[in-house]
């Protein structure tokens, strides 16, 4: 099974929350926490075949986590969580629709 995103997706996220300023620091930190969790939420998405299941939710949350990966890489690390959040707000509800394709009942 190719994994979706890896453990570099929470490394790349401490570093940068340890390079961050001190008073950054923590909302560095708070960014690396929420694109770590959607993270896992879109690689459980995958496994459940959200891709062809929950096609808009699943796409729409692996868009945005990019988008907040490219934040945080600028150090915007507000937006950063914003787009994080919508990321795992998408990939559960991909996770959802996935389930419920599984039990025949579609979307």
């Amino acid at each position: 099974m190719k994994r979706l995103f890896n453990s570099s997706v929470l490394t790349v996220g401490v570093l940068v929350a340890l390079g961050s300023t001190q008073s950054g620091c923590i909302v560095g930190g708070v960014y690396a926490y929420k694109a770590n969790s959607a993270a896992s939420a879109l690689e459980h998405a995958k496994v459940l075949g959200a891709d062809r299941l929950a096609e808009f939710e699943y796409h729409f949350a692996n868009e945005n986590l990019k988008k907040a990966m490219e934040e945080a890489a600028e150090a915007s690390y507000g937006d950063a969580i914003v787009f994080a959040d919508l990321a795992l707000e998408f990939a559960e509800k991909a996770i959802v629709g996935a389930k419920a394709a599984h039990e025949g009942g579609g979307r």
